[in-house]
């Protein structure tokens, strides 16, 4: 077993294991990374469920996988698993409305003096994003 970083709408540690490049975690895991829960029904939150038609794609054995059960859910996720982390993007109508609305989802990220900002700080200001990557 080993710590799955799930970074979505909130930061999330989950012990599972990577089993041919899948991220699986402990079902009990699935709510605190990704904020639902497989029931029989589903995927479920609260009130809400949203109907699984291949339970064999989320689940391996006893394990959830962590990405597939997001995707089922019309997240985008991002695994990796040399850092043992699975990113977790916004729904796919969320990502529509912020390309027609022209507007980008507010998120806060540390500068380079390690200060939390948000990009909300600057409503009404001209502002440029740079995006980096490594690999």
């Amino acid at each position: 077993m080993t710590s799955i970083t799930v970074l979505g709408d909130e930061v999330a540690t989950a012990s599972g294991e990577w089993v041919d490049g899948r991220p699986l975690i402990e079902p009990e895991g699935l709510p605190a990374a990704i904020g639902w829960t497989l029931k029989p029904e589903g995927l479920c939150r609260d009130d809400q469920c949203v109907p699984v038609r291949d339970r064999s794609v989320i689940e391996v054995g006893d394990k959830v996988d962590v990405a597939a059960a997001a995707s089922g859910l019309d997240r985008p996720t991002l695994v990796d698993p040399d850092t043992n982390t699975v990113v977790v993007g916004q729904p796919n109508a969320t990502r529509r409305a912020a390309l027609l609305d022209r507007q980008a989802p507010d998120f806060t990220l540390a500068d380079l003096d390690g200060v939390d900002r948000s990009l909300s700080d600057y409503a009404g200001k001209r502002r440029l994003l740079v995006a980096f990557s490594s690999w």
